[in-house]
């Protein structure tokens, strides 16, 4: 996540349990961090170990998918309330409604119809179009649902930090504008899409719901399989003798100060394709947006220090809520000119159409710290360094970073927007932390993150021609019979005078179908 971080700690592999506190000592994030990080990978496996894959509870099973049609090219879909779990992870589809505000002054009643301050018809349910982090818009042609019957409605699902830049009310206002903000969070995402059905490589209009779940299996696989590759590692830079007091005169890492270096890859594709870009701080220097006018940015704040700042020439991303969910990649931008009176800055072109115009997304700039420049590539050419302002990537051979800090991509990877690598550098030891073997050879390691996760919802083959791919599963509590009601122990091997009631006492508690489990409801009831 893009927090003001000192580096992740959570190492699964190592099985640690929890995080032991000892008096006396100094307290990091990373330690608390970590903690959390147990917690939440205990309790995700647990879910995922009982439930599957997927599925929802018998009762409360959301992301119910219907199709409602209008002019065919704007067709939408109803997502129904409740609850879904992918992966272990927790996703809830139930819509808020809007609270009943006091009447105005002289009014009779509460919430009368004549009461403007309450909506009339608040939808009950999310749809398509309005999903809470999907932001489709009609106006562009790859975000409308397919218009060739039949495709597949699944569940997109991933986690992302949120912080005080836009979320303000994580802000204490106690606390003064002049501190920075505390604690970050870290969000739920989910997001319903369509895919061709032809993309699954399966024969007919409406082949087995198993099959549809099974081929979709494989796609989700491929699609939330790693594909690239990268190492890390410090050496001796060609100006360390420069100021020696900083660190040690041996040191490889010069940075005067313990950083988190973040590499993100901004453009995907191949490596021809894709570029990255990279922050020292983790991409945690952001800056609030009051106001854009043109290519002039007025800033809630222009920094704390000369640290966190920014300076003619530095490259931001102009960033909102939406742009973020989308996973877009637009050109990063460059400071022409900073006003510090009047707390504002001019950059080098006007943001791209849709990002940081609507107040409610919480737009702002985040600052990444790659630089222009050309740079000798490995066949020996001078190149320019950056395109649409994101560093090239070059495969097979170590690209500098800055203070001695060199990443080195895998051949053959295929670049993910958002896919991410924290290095860890320090001044007492004048190096980076980065996996090793025993010749001390940096270890290529897939991202960090952003892990996404699927799950199939509907086959959808027309208006009222829906197959629905939920699973459910039942309670595994049941009620305890009382004493004087419990039948006599029987001995090794008896059963009782009902085989019908055998098998449901040995049936394995399985996930289902949800049409499954509502037929299974009803035939309990009539019983």
């Amino acid at each position: 996540m893009h927090a003001d971080l000192s580096r992740i700690t959570y190492r699964p592999e190592r099985h640690y349990s929890a995080v032991v506190a000892q008096q006396g000592r100094v307290q990091l994030d990373a330690d608390a961090n970590e903690q959390t990080a147990i917690q939440l990978f205990q309790a995700r496996t647990l879910a995922a170990d009982l439930i599957g894959q997927h599925g929802g509870p018998q009762d409360a099973t959301g992301f119910r998918i219907e199709l409602r049609g209008g002019s065919h090219e704007l067709d939408d879909l109803l997502i129904g309330g409740g609850r879904y779990y992918v992966d272990g992870i927790q996703c809830d589809a139930t819509r808020p409604q809007p609270g009943v505000p006091v009447p105005a002054e002289g009014a009779e009643g509460q919430g009368g119809a004549d009461d403007p301050g309450v909506p009339a018809g608040a939808p009950a349910t999310w749809t398509y179009w309005d999903q809470p982090d999907g932001f489709r818009d009609p106006e562009r042609p790859g975000d409308r649902l397919p218009t060739t019957f039949p495709y597949l409605a699944f569940l997109k699902v991933w986690e992302r930090s949120v912080t005080a830049a836009e979320d303000p009310a994580l802000r204490e206002v106690a606390l003064g504008a002049a501190l920075p903000d505390t604690a970050a969070r870290a969000k739920v995402v989910w997001q319903v899409l369509p895919l061709p059905g032809a993309e699954l490589g399966l024969g007919g209009d409406n082949p087995p719901a198993d099959d549809i779940r099974a081929a979709f299996t494989r796609w989700a696989q491929r699609a939330a399989a790693p594909a690239s590759r990268l190492a890390a590692r410090s050496e001796r830079p060609g100006h360390a003798d420069d100021d020696p007091c900083l660190v040690a005169p041996d040191a490889r890492y010069r940075g005067p100060e313990n950083q988190l270096y973040r590499v993100e890859v901004h453009e995907g594709g191949t490596a021809q394709e894709a570029t990255f870009k990279w922050s020292r701080e983790n991409g945690s220097v952001t800056f609030p947006v009051d106001e854009l006018d043109g290519t002039w940015v007025d800033l809630a704040t222009l920094g704390s220090d000369d640290k966190l700042d920014l300076n003619v020439g530095d490259r931001v991303e102009f960033v909102d809520t939406a742009y973020t969910s989308r996973g877009a990649a637009e050109p990063l931008l460059r400071v022409a000119e900073v006003d510090l009176p009047g707390r504002r800055v001019r950059l080098s072109d006007e943001p791209a159409p849709g990002v940081g115009r609507r107040p409610e997304l919480h737009p702002f700039l985040r600052r990444w710290d790659q630089q222009e420049g050309a740079w000798q590539g490995r066949r020996g050419a001078r190149t320019d360094r950056l395109r649409h302002g994101a560093v090239r990537v070059e495969e097979g051979g170590w690209l500098p970073l800055e203070e001695g800090i060199e990443v080195y991509f895998g051949t053959g990877g295929t670049y993910r927007t958002g896919d991410f690598w924290l290095i860890p550098a320090r001044t007492a030891t004048g190096d980076v932390e980065w996996p090793t073997d025993a010749a001390r050879r940096p270890l290529l390691q897939a991202p960090a993150g952003i892990a996404v996760h699927y799950a199939p919802l509907a086959w959808v083959r027309g208006d009222r021609q829906i197959t629905d791919l939920r699973l459910a599963f039942r309670p595994l509590s049941a009620g305890i019979p009382a004493t004087s009601d419990a039948p006599p122990a029987a001995g090794p091997g008896a059963g009782t005078a009902d085989p019908a009631a055998d098998a449901a006492a040995t049936r394995p508690n399985r996930s289902q179908t949800t049409a499954a489990a509502e037929a299974a409801v009803d035939e309990e009831g009539a019983g």
